[in-house]
C-alpha cells in the first residue's frame, strides 16, 4: 500500500492551558528583555500592534512558523518558549 492510498486524517494539537499560559508569558518576557515594544515587533513581522497584543494576552494562537519568527526577533531558541 502506497502512502497516497492511506486515508487523510486531520490532526489538531491543542495546547493545554498551562502550556499556553507559559508560552504567552515567555513571549512577553522575551519582547521586554529585547527592549522592544509591540509596535516595533508588529512592524518587523508586517502585522498590526493588536496582533501582537492578542498573542501576548492569549486571545490569538500562533503556529510554529510565527513562533520561529518571534524567536529570531527576540534572539531566543524555540526551547525558551516551550515548557
Amino acid at each position: 500500500m502506497a502512502l497516497r492510498d492511506l486515508p487523510k486524517v486531520k490532526v489538531r494539537v491543542r495546547f493545554s492551558l498551562p502550556a499556553q499560559k507559559f508560552l504567552v508569558e515567555q513571549l512577553k518576557k522575551a519582547r521586554i528583555k529585547a527592549g522592544l515594544d509591540q509596535i516595533v515587533v508588529a512592524k518587523l513581522l508586517g502585522k498590526s500592534q493588536s496582533y501582537i497584543s492578542k498573542i501576548e494576552s492569549g486571545q490569538r494562537r500562533i503556529d510554529i512558523f510565527q513562533l520561529r519568527n518571534l524567536a529570531k526577533i527576540y534572539k531566543k531558541s524555540l526551547d525558551y518558549f516551550l515548557q
